[in-house]
């Protein structure tokens, strides 16, 4: 098992938190001494608090710079898709 602890700030992750669950990507934002700041996309995103204790199953990998910035394209231009829908 391993634990938010491991990762570092900066950094996007996927993880799977539990063994049968599916990937999630996170952001870890800062470390405090017992815990970590992260957001988390699943719906949307949502900053929370994990203790750096907290287990996570699998760590399936560390996304690059150039990973992020596909993905972040790919993130913020469906946002703008749906903030188009309500008007």
């Amino acid at each position: 098992m391993y634990s938010y602890e491991l990762m570092e700030t900066g950094c996007h992750y996927l993880i799977q938190e539990k063994e049968n669950e599916a990937l999630k990507l996170i952001k870890v934002h800062f470390k405090s001494d017992h815990a970590v700041c992260v957001s988390t996309y699943t719906e949307g995103e949502e900053i929370v608090w994990k203790k750096k204790s907290d287990e996570i199953f699998d760590i399936a990998e560390c996304l690059d710079d150039k990973a992020v910035a596909s993905w972040e394209k790919l993130f913020f231009s469906q946002d703008a898709f749906y903030e188009d829908e309500d008007e």
